[in-house]
């Protein structure tokens, strides 16, 4: 993965850039590599970058290993190609849902992006960690 620090405006002209060069990596390395990751630390936001890899890896510049949070997580699931109002949407009804349910969120999230050339076979996994129960 590559960290950065960012603006919400940036990161949207950023994201494609970084991810090809995570890519470039893992192929340079010859590492087994999986789904795409975006890591949300903050709202600044504090991003990483990166692919699921199957194996430890050497760092190669600014790709470093990294893992994604641990523990409890409330999920959902945004169908079809990514869009930022469908991730939105999705992030949204995370939110709405861990409140409803008492749930506290850490601030850390995630998206894991499958890998399909069909637009209505596609889907981006979402992610929130969570503190614990009110």
């Amino acid at each position: 993965m590559i960290a950065v620090v960012t603006t919400w405006p940036q990161f949207a002209s950023l994201w494609a850039g970084l991810l090809g060069e995570v890519w470039e990596a893992i192929r340079d390395g010859h590492v087994r590599a999986g789904r795409n990751v975006m890591l949300y630390r903050d709202e600044r936001p504090s991003v990483e970058v990166g692919v699921e890899v199957h194996e430890a890896f050497e760092a190669r510049g600014r790709v470093v290993p990294s893992t994604l949070p641990g523990g409890l997580a409330a999920t959902t699931i945004a169908h079809g190609a990514p869009t930022v109002q469908g991730l939105a949407d999705a992030h949204a009804r995370v939110e709405r849902w861990s409140s409803e349910h008492g749930h506290l969120l850490r601030g850390d999230r995630w998206e894991r992006y499958s890998h399909h050339h069909d637009a209505a076979a596609m889907y981006t996994e979402i992610y929130w960690a969570l503190r614990a129960l009110r």
